[in-house]
Parts: structure tokens; sequence; C-alpha cells
């Protein structure tokens, strides 16, 4: 429930500042709503489907996975961590409206949704979400009328504002996030460190499309320049190995197993790309054929000199890890950044202080300072900033082993 709580804890600690609660004349409609509060909107209503016909089926276990999975991997991790600054900036306003009342919805339906399985914790949350709601808002939503989760019917999907296109979309640009900066974990690569390219072979007709719609979001999550796409004629770039899944054949192809190894061993390029794209194939052993999932092999794809590949099912992604003098410029001015905003917490400085900043002499820094000054100074506020004498100040370490002394002063 960690997890969860946290969510409605950032939720509940910004609605308090704002006074919000929900209001009948004053809910934006989901249409009107910003993208991604309609994808959200239109996952938790899949999820509302697939937990109704799991609890149907008698498959609680199955249930709590699905809610589990909504919460950590689309709620939290994604709607809540990219657009958080939308709760806790300026005025009330439209877009922010409709954050509050997307967040709110998404934790009332999950409190219901996970009452018959967690009977005390979703009770907890219902009457925290309703109470407040009751008080001072005036909701014509009828769950709110009821002081306990468990006297509330279990919502229902609305399929209208099921959306898959966004759904699909979306799913698009959270794996091709991941497998990006899983890419930069194995090399360590610090996500502040900008790369110039993410290569997608593309998978369907439909597949650039979506990630184009979504592109924007992907290159800023992983801090990449740009996407470029393999397409047919290109499928040489990526060489792809392929062997059968053990766990998944073994019981059934007994005896025929050895055989099966070696005919799937001698996959061509092309082959190996038709089983990607169909998810099935007829393999023939002697007499005998075997219908075979995507689920029955096991597909890696070969590095290249100088990028790095990872997949995800079908997905897979090329990233460029070649650094130019211009990339590394940037990435180290993020690095100063960085230290420089620390700096500031540890002085205790007001948010909206000006300050004045010296740094220590080393190459990497004056050729960060001289291609990138500008945006150093206007993220940290910055009426000044030189590179030489430091008179005191504190040691920071930068990548490249460098370490460097940074003074920060306060403007008068």
């Amino acid at each position: 429930f960690g997890t969860l709580f946290n969510t409605y804890g950032f939720f509940s600690l910004y609605a308090n500042i704002d006074e919000w609660a929900p209001a009948a004349g004053k809910i934006v409609p989901v249409a009107n709503r910003p993208e991604i509060d309609r994808w959200i909107i239109s996952k938790l209503n899949s999820l509302v489907k697939e937990v109704r016909q799991q609890l149907a089926d008698y498959e609680p276990t199955k249930a709590c996975r699905a809610i589990e999975h909504f919460v950590d991997a689309h709620l939290s991790n994604w709607y809540v961590r990219l657009y958080r600054r939308r709760f806790w900036k300026g005025e009330m306003n439209a877009d922010k409206q409709a954050a509050y009342e997307t967040l709110f919805e998404c934790l009332l339906t999950t409190s219901q949704l996970m009452s018959p399985v967690a009977p005390f914790f979703s009770d907890w949350l219902f009457q925290n979400l309703a109470a407040p709601a009751r008080e001072h808002g005036e909701s014509a939503d009828a769950r709110l009328q009821h002081e306990s989760v468990h006297l509330t019917l279990l919502a229902e999907a609305k399929e209208d504002l099921i959306d898959l296109d966004l759904e699909q979309r979306m799913d698009y640009a959270q794996r091709t996030s991941s497998l990006v900066l899983s890419i930069r974990k194995k090399n360590s690569i610090n996500v502040r460190q900008p790369l110039q390219k993410i290569l997608l072979p593309v998978l369907d007709e439909s597949f650039e499309r979506h990630v184009e719609d979504v592109k924007d979001l992907i290159l800023a999550e992983v801090n990449v320049k740009e996407i470029s796409y393999l397409r047919d004629d290109d499928e040489g770039f990526l060489k792809k190995r392929i062997k059968p899944n053990f766990k998944t054949l073994g019981k059934r192809l007994g005896k025929n197993m050895k055989a099966a190894a070696q005919a799937i061993g001698q996959f061509s390029q092309e082959d190996i790309a038709a089983v990607e794209k169909s998810g099935s194939y007829t393999l023939k052993v002697g007499d005998e054929q075997f219908e075979l999932t995507l689920a029955d092999f096991e597909i890696t794809t070969e590095d290249i000199p100088g990028w790095k590949v990872a997949s995800d099912g079908s997905l897979t992604v090329a990233l460029d890890l070649t650094l130019s003098e211009s990339l590394e410029a940037e990435g180290m001015a993020r690095e100063l950044v960085n230290r420089i905003q620390n700096i500031r917490k540890g002085k205790d400085f007001d948010v909206t202080d000006r300050i004045k900043v010296m740094i220590s002499e080393e190459e990497a820094i004056q050729k960060a300072v001289a291609a990138f000054g500008g945006y150093i100074k206007g993220e940290v506020l910055a009426d000044e900033l030189t590179v030489g004498a430091t008179n005191g100040g504190e040691e920071v370490e930068l990548p490249g082993d460098i370490k460097a002394t940074i003074g920060v002063e306060r403007v008068a």
C-alpha cells in the first residue's frame, strides 16, 4: 500500500493548500482535459473492466495484481511523477482543476476496486477522500454520500472514456522510455547527460504515427535529442538472434526439443522478423508440427558499434552513446546546475534570491560555461557567472573525475 498511500498524501497536501473539493458546477468534461488526463482515465476504466471480470471469475489475486500495476506503473510513476507541477503551480485554472478531478477520480475508484480484498485500508482511503468532499463540495457523485466504501456500488467501466488508441501510444512512450533508461543505467550514463539519437524499428503501419504523437514526451523523459525509425529496407542495421524458450517448450516438445532447437537456431533475419510481426509460428519437426507463440522464443539484438540495444517483447530500442563536444558541454552544464542548486539549498536561500556564482577553472567547465552560460544562469537565478578564482566555496565532484570549487553568494 506504500505507493498508493504516498500518492494520496501528494494529492491531499496540495488539495488542502488550494482548499479544493469536487463541485458539480465546476467539473471539466473529460473530453476537454489534457491528453495525459484522458489517458489515465482510459486506463482506469480499462482497469475497472478487468477487475470486475477477474472478481467474477473468482480470481482475486489477478485482480489485485492489476490494481497494483495500475497504481505503480501508471498512476504514480507516470501520471503524478511527470505532471506534478500542475498541482503546485500558481492559481486555480481549468488545467489545475482537471488535474485534481482526474487524480481524485483515480484514487476514489481504486479504493472501491480494492475494497473486497483490502477492506480497512480501502475504507480509510475512501473516507479521507469522501468526507472533505461532502463537507466542502457540492458533487453530484452518489458515491460521496456514503460514509463507507462498503456501502457504495462497485464502479462500472465507462466504455465511452476508454481510448485504446491513446493507451497504445502511451504504452509505447512508457516502454521506450524504460528501455532507454535501462541502457543508460547499464552503461553508467547519467540522465543529465544528453544523448543524440534513438533508433526504433517500425513494428507496424500505426507504430510510427503513435510514437510521433508522444515523441516530445519520450525525448524529455530520457534526455535525448531525436528519434529516427528503421523500416523494412533498413532491417540489416540490427542483427537479431533467436533461440527456443526451454521453459515453455520443454514439456510440450519432449523428445523433439533438440531437433526443434536446431531448426530455430537456423532462422534467418527474415524468419525472426516474421515471428515478431505475426506473433506465431508453425514449427515442423519430423512428421509432427507445433503451433508456437512469441513467448516460446527468446529473441535478443546484437549491439552495434557506438550503439547499445535493448528489447521488450517486439519493441526494440537502439541508443546512440557517442558523445560529441557539444553534448558533453551540455551535460556538464546540467551537472553544474544541479550542484549549484544543492549549494543554494544548503545555504537556505529563498527560491527567489538572486545569486552570483564563481567556479574554479577546469577545461570541461570552461567549455560548458562558454556554450551554456545563459542556460546555467537562468536555471539558478544567477546575475553573475565566472570561471576562475572562487575565494572559498564548496568542493564538488563532477563527471570525468573532476573536482571543482563552487562559490555561491546572495546578491544584495
